[in-house]
């Protein structure tokens, strides 16, 4: 199709599944981010993603998981090593 978004219609096709969950949907998008081309802002990406889709579908799995997709991540501090298991 030459489309330089979604080069395999990943998302798109996601649209078109009837009954689709929101897990097939995240599975989908993994999918689709691991052949995101290099060189490109994934969250860039995703913005137009769901421009193009998420108005005419607001309430589908797959714009909720673009939209989660665009939150920030959590940020977790350090989490064990050596350091954290000594007493002072």
């Amino acid at each position: 199709m030459g489309d330089n978004l979604d080069p395999k219609g990943l998302i798109r096709e996601s649209y078109r599944i009837e009954g689709i969950k929101e897990s097939e949907c995240r599975s989908i998008f993994l999918d689709w981010a691991i052949s995101t081309p290099e060189g490109r802002e994934a969250t860039d990406v995703v913005a137009l993603l769901l421009d193009r889709h998420g108005k005419e579908f607001p309430d589908h799995p797959m714009t909720k998981v673009l939209e989660a997709a665009l939150q920030p991540a959590l940020q977790v501090g350090r989490r064990g090593g050596a350091r954290a298991r000594r007493r002072t």
